[in-house]
């Protein structure tokens, strides 16, 4: 019994044994951040190739635009009436000198929507998703215009608003 009692003493003096005896306080702290909705959008070149008035047909093509934006975001995608002297976004032009070749942008498949850029009118609208989201648009050069050979050409300009 005496060795007990003594083991007992010889333990209740080790460190340790204290510890279920030591008084604690806590806190918390918040962690937060403000994720800001980004988008950016990426174009390919849309090229007709050959035209010919006498061919009597319109000439098509397509070109892909590509918008990546933060998930949920919606975003409208706008075209200018491009760089060509007197082009409007519902007559659009390519030019080679002084020359003009009509030519449209739609962003329909049966090429009956005018694509623009006001807002809410004649622009195409997505939801971000994170990843690209592709979005086609439809091009026409109108049949029987009677033009100069030469090279045409027009720049775009592509705007995301979101």
């Amino acid at each position: 019994m005496k060795r007990r009692v003594a083991a007992l003493l010889v333990l209740g003096t080790m460190p340790w044994a204290g510890l279920h005896a030591q008084q604690t306080a806590q806190t918390t702290f918040r962690v937060t951040a403000n994720v800001q909705a980004v988008c950016e959008v990426t174009a390919t070149d849309l090229a007709f190739g050959a035209y010919t008035a006498q061919a009597g047909t319109q000439l098509l093509g397509t070109t892909l635009l590509r918008a990546t934006c933060t998930p949920g975001t919606t975003y409208n995608v706008g075209l200018n009436e491009g760089t060509s002297p007197g082009a409007t976004v519902n007559q659009r032009k390519m030019v080679s000198g002084a020359n003009n070749l009509n030519y449209q942008l739609y962003s329909d498949t049966n090429r009956t929507t005018i694509w623009g850029n006001t807002t809410g009118t004649d622009t195409v609208t997505g939801s971000g998703t994170g990843v690209a989201v592709d979005h086609t648009v439809f091009g026409a050069v109108p049949a029987a215009q009677v033009v100069p050979a030469g090279d045409y050409a027009d720049t775009i300009t592509v705007r995301i608003y979101y």
